[in-house]
């Protein structure tokens, strides 16, 4: 059945405005993949899909949770896991004689169980194996005749060893194990970050995925510093404080993140010292540091909105369980009060939210929080792009003012849109004409500045009884 009748739908003609917002971010991590230039991720792309890119490793892992909460675009760049990955103690229950061992290299963090689901020898019984700790399991398999099993993406081979007499597997028992993630070298990290120096797309956050401490947070600063200054690329690095030691006590870690924090002082480093139990969208549960969470709240957040709104940005109790190790909520104030960005919980609600996303900015500093920089950094790619259009324009010396004035208006596109886009109350970029001399100097000089959006981050609420008897009274009299 056909018809004489076309239809077309014609999108976009309300005119919404989608804003400037770049909403693509890098990410620097350990991977096994194999990359002359960064691999693209984008939001569409399923967890498979992300692991084929990138391998069983925690930079896919990381491009995972980011593009579950919101990031549409992500630069990946694999670095080589130079500090090898520890694999831990075996351990058995149950009563049948084989043994288990581990061969191989981790390609992640796995809390693996490998359970004997068919009694029986080599070539004779089964098992199933889970990586994230007994919450999602394989297929069932029969153990190899040869002994070994590799796990597929995960650089570890299983090897199976039958005991002497009696039963050597039994269904029931059980094998298990965890292993800590490769991490890169500070050097790695760097030589990675210099790729995006000559980089041809702009990206506004460069996430360095694994645990960190000051020595990369200052050499980052420094890097922060080049990018503005010499590359006009300005960009935040999102790094990953370290865990809680087991027998840590809260204090002593308290009191070593406050020492790690002294001497930095960028408005480009954002640090994330939030660890939690979380369900990611493959459904493993994993305990993670929430960068990876953060960058994507970020990438879906327009400019000027923190990412710790309320109404905006709730973190399920179904994805994050439970914020690690127990207790660190008690120290949540004093955490984000010295810059770092953690999670909390408000009474009388389940879910999680960012407290700030703080930026470890210079105490009186007009950029305390990652939305802050988020917009200067977009004024200055904005203003920079406007100002690049007029490099080596005529000026008519006939009608000096003229001209600026027709500059001047060019560079104001980019604070116009940024009003449109209600990401600033008002800006304006203002060329100065006092003393000029364009014919010797043959350089302008402009001043940008901006009146921000506002931003509730408390309430001062005053509480009192009302008498209304008084209150007739004072009326009457």
């Amino acid at each position: 059945m056909f018809s004489e009748i076309n239809v077309m739908v014609e999108d976009g003609k309300l005119g919404r405005n989608l804003g400037n917002s770049i909403n693509a971010q890098a990410k620097i991590g350990v991977s096994d993949a194999k990359a002359g230039a960064p691999i693209l991720i984008t939001g569409s792309m399923k967890p498979d899909n992300i692991k084929g890119l990138l391998g069983y490793t925690p930079l896919a892992d990381a491009c995972i949770d980011a593009v579950e909460n919101g990031l549409e675009t992500i630069y990946a760049i694999p670095v080589e896991g130079e500090i090898v990955g520890r694999i831990g103690e075996v351990m058995h229950t149950g009563t049948g004689e084989g043994s288990l061992s581990v061969e191989g290299s981790p390609n992640n963090a796995y809390d693996i169980v490998v359970r004997i689901t068919g009694s029986g020898v080599n070539n004779e019984g089964s098992f199933r194996y889970s990586i994230d700790g007994g919450n999602n399991f394989s297929d069932e398999r029969i153990i190899p005749s040869g002994g070994t099993y590799g796990m597929p993406g995960t650089g570890l081979t299983l090897v199976f060893a039958a005991g002497a007499e009696g039963e050597s597997f039994l269904e029931g028992d059980a094998y298990a194990f965890s292993t800590d993630a490769p991490a890169m070298s500070n050097a790695g990290a760097l030589n990675a970050v210099e790729i995006l120096a000559g980089f041809n797309k702009t990206v506004e956050i460069c996430h360095i995925v694994g645990a960190s401490g000051k020595a990369l947070w200052a050499a980052l600063q420094s890097e922060a510093e080049e990018f503005m200054g010499v590359y006009k690329k300005p960009l935040i690095f999102l790094c990953e404080g370290r865990r809680c030691g087991d027998a840590e006590p809260l204090g002593d870690y308290l009191a070593a993140m406050k020492a790690e924090r002294k001497d930095i002082s960028s408005r480009y480093i954002c640090v994330c010292l939030s660890y939690a139990s979380y369900q990611r969208k493959d459904f493993r549960i994993q305990d993670i540091n929430m960068a990876g969470v953060i960058s994507g709240l970020i990438g879906q957040a327009k400019e000027s909105l923190s990412i710790g709104c309320v109404e905006e940005f709730p973190i399920s109790p179904e994805k994050l369980l439970k914020l690690l190790p127990e207790g660190v909520e008690n120290y949540s104030r004093e955490l984000d009060g010295i810059g770092y960005t953690v999670f909390r919980r408000y009474d009388g609600r389940e879910e999680f939210y960012v407290s700030n996303a703080n930026v470890m900015s210079p105490a009186g500093s007009d950029f305390q929080h990652v939305e802050s920089v988020r917009v200067l950094n977009r004024i200055v790619r904005e203003i920079i792009r406007q100002a690049t259009d007029k490099v080596q324009t005529e000026i008519d010396p006939g009608s000096v003012e003229g001209s600026l004035k027709a500059i001047e208006a060019h560079l104001n596109i980019a604070m116009e849109d940024c009003e449109r886009d209600k990401i600033i109350s008002s800006g304006e970029a203002v060329i100065s004409t006092e003393g000029i001399d364009i014919f010797t100097e043959e350089a302008l000089d402009v001043e940008a500045t901006w009146v921000p959006m506002g931003s509730v981050r408390g309430f001062n609420i005053k509480f009192a009884v009302s008498n209304p008897v008084l209150s007739g009274r004072e009326q009457e009299e």
